[in-house]
């Protein structure tokens, strides 16, 4: 099935309109119209090889909204007309021990990736800057119609990277959370800290989007331009979920963690960072790091967000603006994600 796509020539040119060749519906296979894909940071990373050697031309695009339009033979969970997602990965070994414990994003021989990945045919994944996908039903998710359609793929990525942390960490009544940065992942951070219960603050480097941070749900705003931040709230936090994709001094961040505090890292900045170990010795503090979340997770966060009213802040835009799009995200130019009608595809 040829469909159209947009697509990345390489790693110094822009985006491209340009059609691919999608597999055949095998019998475990869904077939997916897409209407909306999201625009992660991820996706600038990957296009421009910061990340490592990538095949070109490569299509992105892991937060992934459609309507099944066909399904295999053997399929089950989903049907013909109904409303579904497809996140980061699309497939597992299904064997190892963590894909037995449910934990797929943590496949040891490692996930098969939305795009830029390797399939099981030999093939390089494609992502959602398509107008189809064809998936193993498996790795399909069910988006709940109380969710906004156009604005429920960021949940994919976003929305599942930082609830998979939340919730294992234990976010909720009683316990103050901070979320560094108040961005793509930041912002959806703040909202599902908040349902769950917890005391939120964001620490971002000024206080321009102080106002925005109340508003999703924040209950404390700080500057960490000021050092006095880091005084006043030294010792406060039970968990700290940093979604920035830039170094920052672990130290100085870890030193506001109380005691069995937890600094875990959902942003994924391409240099290696430092830090010294008898800044964990105090407050027997721990620094970690969570990748995306499982099928089962993901279900459970669609689920959740669509009990709480959750959905993320998005702009709509036609996919001829995807690399006036890619600037302004780096420019932190959104409130707070891109989402692509992929009808302007069609």
């Amino acid at each position: 099935m040829l469909v159209n796509a947009y697509a990345a020539p390489s790693a110094t040119e822009p985006l491209v309109p340009t059609t691919i060749r999608r597999r055949d519906v095998g019998p475990k296979d869904v077939l997916i119209e897409i209407r909306y894909a999201g625009i992660c940071h991820s996706d600038i990373h990957l296009v421009r090889g910061e990340w490592g050697p990538v095949t070109y031309p490569q299509v992105v695009g892991h937060e992934i909204v459609g309507v099944v339009a066909e399904v295999g033979a053997e399929v089950t969970r989903h049907r013909v007309g109904d409303r579904v997602g497809v996140g980061c990965m699309v497939d597992s070994c299904r064997e190892c021990e963590n894909c037995r414990a449910g934990m797929e994003q943590y496949c040891l021989p490692g996930n098969t990736g939305t795009y830029a990945s390797v399939d099981r045919d030999g093939t390089i994944t494609q992502g959602g800057y398509s107008t189809h996908v064809v998936v193993v039903e498996d790795f399909v998710l069910k988006v709940p119609e109380a969710i906004p359609y156009e604005k429920a793929a960021p949940l994919l990525c976003a929305g599942i990277t930082t609830y998979s942390p939340l919730a294992h960490w234990n976010a909720g009544p009683g316990t103050r959370v901070a979320v560094v940065g108040l961005g793509g992942l930041g912002h959806m951070a703040v909202k599902i800290a908040h349902a769950m219960g917890a005391e939120v603050t964001v620490l971002s480097q000024s206080l321009k989007k102080r106002d925005d941070g109340l508003a999703l749900g924040a209950d404390h705003y700080h500057a960490t331009s000021d050092p006095a931040t880091f005084e006043d709230l030294a010792n406060t936090f039970d968990l700290i979920v940093n979604t920035v994709s830039a170094p920052l001094d672990l130290d100085a961040y870890l030193r506001l963690l109380r005691l069995d505090g937890t600094m875990v890292n959902v942003g994924a900045p391409p240099e290696a960072q430092a830090l010294h170990a008898f800044t964990l010795f105090s407050n027997r503090r721990s620094v970690a790091g969570s990748g995306i979340g499982s099928i089962r997770e993901t279900q459970e966060m669609l689920d959740f967000c669509a009990e709480h009213g959750i959905a993320p802040e998005t702009e709509l835009i036609a996919a001829d603006h995807i690399n006036q799009a890619y600037e302004r995200v780096l420019a932190s130019d959104v409130r707070y994600r891109f989402v692509i009608d992929v009808a302007t595809l069609a």
